[in-house]
């Protein structure tokens, strides 16, 4: 079974940076697309930032210039620099990966559990 193992959450003040890491862990025979969602209190999950095994990468408009994504494919690992922090930025952040596993040959999405991340201003 393929777990995500997210690490780096927590509190920071306005202005200021968080990286967040996602480990994924298991049979994995290869991950197309990874990166990260995040969901507001009373509102739906939005995607953030998605890279490619290649390296393609998307950005939600909002953290365009502020987040850089970028993931170490040896390692089955994404990262989420995060700088310029603002309070809207404030959510639980779930990582994603894309994968195919040994016994199951197709791509399926995988979730994290989430970490937080409370931005104070």
């Amino acid at each position: 079974q393929v777990q995500l193992v997210e690490s780096g959450g927590g509190l920071v003040q306005a202005g200021g940076s968080l990286r967040l890491s996602c480990a994924a862990e298991g049979p994995i025979f290869d991950i197309n697309d990874m990166g990260w969602y995040r969901q507001a209190p009373g509102k739906q999950r939005e995607m953030v930032a998605s890279i490619f095994r290649e390296g393609a990468t998307n950005y939600e408009d909002s953290v365009k210039g502020r987040f850089t994504i970028s993931r170490d494919n040896a390692k089955n690992t994404v990262y989420l620099q995060m700088d310029s922090l603002k309070s809207e930025d404030t959510a639980v952040y779930f990582c994603f990966a894309d994968a195919r596993t040994v016994a199951f040959m197709s791509y399926r999405a995988y979730w994290g559990p989430g970490t937080q991340v409370t931005v104070s201003s």
